[in-house]
């Protein structure tokens, strides 16, 4: 990526090429009547006569950073299975761990405005699991007592085609109706459903053709097909970007960081600079300091 973007301008035109692969507009009225002045950095717009970069109105807004730091910013968070830590992204473009922060958040949020035009079908497995540290290693006031359920522990979601796409989410709880109107969201009615013997997906055979796979007495696979081996692996990846990068996060962004996962995990099949472009495709929007800490 280096090698291709080798300074600042080409980083500037690969993004122009890209947020305006249909043509030039203005962020603040969105006219098309758009002037270009000659340092190839600044435009005008013919209608309501505002200045603007191309930088306006998507999450590189105000931020201080070389737009090629952004650049390869997004190549780490994108090529890495598990992510990035903030402390070794800092390291790596020449930031401070604060400002390292601030821009891996400004990206997941670009990554949450992603957006489903199918559902799922064919051979579909879901599966929940729980976030959380263990009790024993928290603190005396920390602990809520009971470690059965995911008992203090947040609760999540996901739902796999094979060979397909990715749908992870937060639940309040693990209720059937929760579970349940997450599951009839994203798959489509007479799919083969695979889940284990959970209580929540009791009534599913009435939409999917639903099988279950009794963990609790040591069955993981039937007829080498009836599995949810797909999905726990994708819990199994996304608990060690929590533990073996990120070590700890906070719960309030918990989702911002599954959905970098989720984000990632649909991209898996692109290479490198086909998922940097496919980010950059989607960073219309702003997230200020304040927004985020709030």
């Amino acid at each position: 990526m280096m090698e291709a973007i080798p300074d600042e301008q080409a980083a500037i035109d690969h993004f122009t090429a890209i947020r305006w692969k249909n043509g030039a507009f203005c962020p603040h009225c969105g006219s098309t009547r758009v002037y270009h002045f000659s340092d190839k950095r600044n435009h005008k717009c013919g209608d309501c006569r505002k200045r603007f970069s191309i930088r306006v109105g998507t999450i590189f807004e105000d931020s201080k950073l070389p737009l090629r730091k952004w650049l390869l910013a997004i190549w780490l968070i994108t090529s890495h299975k598990k992510g990035i830590a903030s402390t070794q992204l800092a390291k790596d473009i020449g930031i401070t761990q604060k400002s390292a922060w601030f821009v891996t958040q400004r990206l997941r949020e670009a990554i949450r405005t992603q957006s489903f035009n199918r559902t799922l079908k064919g051979e579909v497995e879901a599966d929940e699991t729980f976030v959380g540290g263990k009790e024993k290693n928290k603190h005396a006031w920390q602990r809520t007592g009971g470690k059965q359920g995911g008992k203090g522990k947040i609760a999540v979601l996901g739902v796999l085609e094979r060979g397909g796409e990715l749908r992870t989410t937060i639940t309040p709880n693990m209720g059937a109706k929760n579970v349940q109107s997450v599951i009839r969201e994203h798959v489509e009615p007479g799919a083969n459903l695979m889940t284990d013997e959970h209580g929540s997906f009791v009534g599913l055979a009435r939409d999917y053709n639903h099988h279950r796979v009794n963990h609790s007495s040591g069955e993981y696979v039937r007829h080498y097909i009836l599995h949810s081996n797909g999905i726990e692996s994708v819990w199994a990846l996304f608990k060690r970007q929590i533990v073996g990068t990120h070590h700890w996060l906070s719960p309030k962004h918990l989702s911002r960081y599954l959905g970098e996962m989720t984000w990632r995990f649909n991209l898996r099949e692109l290479d490198e600079g086909d998922r940097v472009n496919a980010l950059l495709a989607q960073t219309t929007g702003r997230l200020t300091y304040k927004e985020l800490i709030a």
